[in-house]
């Protein structure tokens, strides 16, 4: 089994930075990608950006320019730097691995909080 843990979320004012990390652990055979989600109050679960193991990145229209996703691979962790906050970021993100062999595993989120 393979456990995701997410840290580094919390409140900040608008224009201001956060840097999520999500470490995995457990049996991991091989990474094919790992991103972040994000939901906010009455709102769909939304893709906000991934990576392949590779170094091919995408992300949501709405962060671009504004987020970098990056990955460790040696260390089986993705980083999230979010700058340029705004409320409308705010929402429990969620971190996400797709395994090579093995399915996918989600993280238990953590909550950014933006104010205004």
């Amino acid at each position: 089994q393979v456990q995701l843990v997410e840290s580094g979320g919390g409140l900040v004012q608008t224009g201001g930075s956060l840097r999520l990390s999500c470490v995995a652990s457990g049996s991991i055979f091989g990474i094919t990608s790992m991103g972040w989600f994000r939901q906010a109050p009455g709102k769909q679960r939304e893709l906000v950006a991934f990576i392949i193991s590779g170094g091919i990145t995408n992300y949501a229209d709405s962060v671009k320019g504004r987020f970098t996703i990056s990955i460790d691979n040696g260390k089986n962790t993705v980083y999230l730097q979010m700058n340029s906050l705004k409320p409308e970021d705010t929402a429990v993100y969620y971190c996400n691995l797709v395994q090579t062999i093995g399915g996918t595993a989600w993280g238990q989120g953590i909550q950014v909080t933006v104010s205004s």
